[in-house]
């Protein structure tokens, strides 16, 4: 665990707790806000630094984020490996490459995300790089608090793996307390 890294969440005021919906659909009273620590150059830096250092001699051609929580640390990632970038974003609700994007079969992809709970959207991302016949070399993320459960086809290098409960809707303790959830993330927000 880089604790450096979790210094800066906590610095930053990045780690919120409250009553939160998270884009898996489910309740945490934690919520690691990477658009928060990212706000930061020098961090986002660090960060991407640091995921890029665990793939340099990987051979990656090119590092992916699924939009929106990707976007910034898939971009400092490949610009320490001196490679491209692009980003996956839904489009009528299913993740696609767009604005011109493209790879192909000779690609070394890199998949980075900003925190890695169910993985849904990394799955997407895959399952699109996989259309093109790329090949993934790894998935990575700031933070990776699936406990090993993302069940995406990759083992996820996260800078951070940090336990932080979640609950079903219909079984969660800050429902039945009666406090008002919020939805912090990328998915839903207006």
């Amino acid at each position: 665990m880089c604790n450096d890294i979790l210094n800066y969440f906590k610095e930053t005021g990045a780690m919120l707790e409250g009553h939160f919906i998270l884009s898996s659909g489910l309740h945490s009273e934690k919520y690691m806000q990477c658009a928060l620590l990212l706000q930061y150059p020098h961090i986002a830096k660090i960060a991407g630094e640091k995921i890029a250092e665990k793939f340099k001699d990987k051979g990656i051609t090119c590092v992916a984020g699924p939009a929106m929580g990707g976007v910034i640390i898939a971009y400092t990632v490949a610009e320490a490996l001196g490679v491209k970038t692009i980003f996956g974003e839904r489009e009528n609700g299913t993740m696609c490459f767009r604005r011109g994007f493209n790879i192909s079969e000779t690609d070394n992809i890199l998949v980075v995300e900003d925190v890695i709970t169910t993985g849904k959207s990394v799955k997407e991302l895959i399952s699109v790089i996989n259309q093109y016949g790329a090949t993934i070399a790894g998935v990575a993320s700031i933070v990776d608090r699936s406990e090993g459960n993302a069940n995406i086809g990759y083992p996820v290098t996260g800078l951070v793996e940090i336990k932080i409960d979640t609950y079903e809707p219909g079984n969660c303790p800050l429902c039945k307390k009666g406090i008002q959830a919020v939805k912090p993330g990328s998915r839903g927000l207006k």
